[in-house]
């Protein structure tokens, strides 16, 4: 009997540790976190793996880092992008577990005749039964399709991610070329305006100005050092923000050429039919809704699925003092006092919100695109009228400058005209992020770019955003 005990010991001991997942420890040391986070730059030999394996580069690094690249390397640097990948690796997980069938049970037993100690057989009584459970009615199949549909609303999230970080970095560049322009016509501004108090001042003494027209050129000048103070502060927050918006320590965007030129001029043509279309078909929410309420469909049928009981299918052997004895059992839940009625009912309720919650969601977007469009319009438009405006007055400073020349005008007029086309380049400037910003506002309205034929975005639906490979792996 020890023998047989022994046996069925060793083998549920082997099965079970070939089975097993062994533990894998996986410390997380802030010290080290940190070291690996001021160790990321541009230039590292694992970012431009990643953008071979997703954009065609000519030369490495890039001659100017643009939208388009600084996105890519946003997909591999950022943290948002980790845990959405890291949620949908959760949800496959659950695709797993969901599709594993329950484990049959083995019970060894052992009994004894009392009746018959001395008896030269022995009294001992080993047996053994097994336990199968059967689901019935599909139930695996239900809970393994709405698993499938979970999984694959977490995979369209990583798309919804990889826009928020797509979008977060738009607005730090365009607020990097804002300030970077706003720095440089400040500063010439503040030389115009320290040319004019010079010339002033020497009028002054000479009797020729008031000292009213010279204490308003220190004040305006005054203005101008404060202004060009400000815009090298707002410089390096957006600087920051940029490097932040990236997952990079400040100090990795140092020595780095950036590109501004699809903030140069907002194109005037706005595919609205389009982009709307794109959106209410194509944004990644509006899928991954539609996944929830396909799971939410699976899950109301496994909850009616689950009125009918699953079989339990028991086997039992015995070796009741040399004679063999099978048995053959069979249980089942009688369905009498509970028909699964409340499950159901919180299934279906659950399954119209779903569907509301998709109706909702694809209204807003729909309110959000009608607004986003009449808005970048108005702002295109003033962006055109701007650059109009400085046209004309670029024209009129080309024309006082030759006649400076002649002698027609004095400099202080010139400077005059010259300090009135910086006010023109400035107003344009914020009227072009202005309109930079209500594209931006459309696009994340249609989550596309408005170009949407020449974006990545629109080509890795399929993958539910770039992957990227594990450093680890």
């Amino acid at each position: 009997m020890n023998r047989f005990l022994r046996a069925v010991g060793l083998a549920a001991g082997v099965i079970i540790a070939v089975a097993c997942v062994r533990f894998h420890p996986n410390p997380v040391v802030p010290a080290k976190v940190m070291e690996d986070f001021e160790a990321r730059k541009l230039d590292a030999p694992e970012l431009k793996d990643f953008l071979l394996r997703n954009e065609d580069i000519k030369d490495w690094p890039p001659a100017a880092w643009d939208l388009r690249s600084l996105t890519l390397a946003a997909f591999y640097y950022h943290p948002d992008m980790d845990v959405a990948r890291a949620q949908w690796g959760v949800a496959r997980g659950g695709r797993i577990t969901a599709g594993e069938r329950p484990n049959p049970s083995l019970n060894p037993l052992m009994g004894y005749n009392v009746t018959s100690p001395t008896s030269e057989v022995t009294p001992w009584i080993p047996e053994i039964s097994l336990e199968i459970a059967v689901e019935t009615a599909g139930k695996r199949g239900y809970r393994v399709a709405e698993a499938r549909h979970l999984s694959e609303a977490a995979r369209w999230n990583i798309l919804s991610a990889a826009w928020e970080v797509r979008s977060r970095l738009r607005s730090a560049l365009l607020e990097a070329y804002a300030a970077g322009e706003a720095e440089s016509l400040l500063s010439e501004a503040l030389r115009f305006q320290t040319e004019t108090v010079r010339l002033l001042e020497l009028q002054k003494e000479a009797g020729e100005v008031s000292v009213y027209d010279l204490t308003q050129a220190r004040l305006a000048l005054d203005g101008s050092r404060l202004a060009a103070i400000e815009a090298a502060r707002a410089k390096e927050e957006a600087a920051a923000r940029l490097a932040a918006s990236l997952g990079l320590p400040r100090g990795a965007l140092d020595g780095v050429a950036l590109s501004f030129d699809c903030f140069r001029r907002p194109d005037p043509v706005i595919p609205a039919g389009e982009v709307r279309r794109h959106a209410v078909v194509n944004r990644s929410d509006i899928l991954a809704a539609l996944s929830e309420y396909a799971a939410s469909q699976s899950a109301l049928q496994l909850e009616i699925a689950k009125q009918y009981p699953d079989i339990r299918l028991g086997p039992d052997y015995q070796l009741d003092q040399t004679d063999s004895k099978w048995t053959i059992g069979l249980a089942f839940d009688l369905p009498i006092l509970s028909r699964n009625r409340g499950p159901i009912a919180e299934a279906e309720a659950r399954r119209t919100e779903s569907a509301a919650r998709f109706l909702a969601l694809q209204s807003q977007v729909i309110a959000e695109l009608d607004a986003a469009v009449e808005d970048c319009r108005s702002a295109v438009l003033k962006a055109q009228a701007a650059e109009d405006l400085l046209a004309n007055l670029a024209r009129q400073e080309a024309a006082a400058r030759k006649r400076r020349e002649v002698g027609e005008i004095s400099k202080l007029e010139l400077l005059g005209v010259q300090l009135e086309l910086n006010a023109g380049a400035q107003a344009r400037l914020e009227a072009l992020v202005q309109a930079q910003e209500a594209v931006g506002r459309l696009e994340n309205a249609a989550q596309s770019p408005l170009d949407i034929r020449d974006w990545f975005f629109t080509k890795t639906r399929e993958d539910a955003g770039p992957a990227k490979e594990r450093k680890d792996d």
